[in-house]
């Protein structure tokens, strides 16, 4: 009995993560039916991923804090899920860490004020939304910072927002 025991003790304390199943990546998944399920399964998956992609998973859907990476390990984008959609705020980087935007979800759709960077750092647009839907004024600018005015503008009296 002892000589049976000693190599399974031996492979689960030199690796646990061949005894205990491993680290789960989100290549180890698979979304079928509007769910997320490990290769070769027919349960939801429920657990932590590791890699590029961190979060956690309930019963097949996306919940709590998610993290994503580039490559390089530079951080990509990070927020929240609930049940499968994303819910709270939101930002995501360039692959050079410069930021890209910031903004809220609610229920999967942004909700609240957002705001969006070129490149180079100066700003984009800010504005809101409101249930995924754009709300209210609207204001945007060109790469050297400077507000951006459309043909449109004529109708809002030319402030560059719409």
């Amino acid at each position: 009995m002892t000589r049976i025991l000693a190599p399974i003790l031996l492979v689960v304390l030199l690796f646990p993560s061949l005894a205990l199943g491993g680290e789960v990546t989100m290549d180890d998944l698979v979304y079928r039916d509007g769910l997320f399920y490990k290769k070769f399964s027919l349960v939801p998956f429920s657990g932590n991923i590791t890699g590029n992609t961190q979060g956690s998973f309930r019963k097949g859907k996306e919940h709590g804090p998610w993290v994503y990476f580039w490559s390089d390990g530079q951080l990509r984008s990070k927020g929240t899920y609930k049940d499968g959609k994303m819910d709270g705020p939101w930002v995501s980087y360039l692959d050079n860490g410069q930021l890209l935007y910031k903004g809220d979800y609610k229920n999967g759709k942004k909700d609240g004020p957002w705001v969006s960077y070129y490149d180079n750092g100066q700003l984009l647009y800010k504005g809101d939304y409101k249930n995924g839907k754009r709300e209210g004024r609207w204001v945007f600018y060109n790469e050297y910072g400077t507000k951006r005015f459309f043909p449109f503008d004529i109708m809002d009296g030319g402030t560059g927002t719409y």
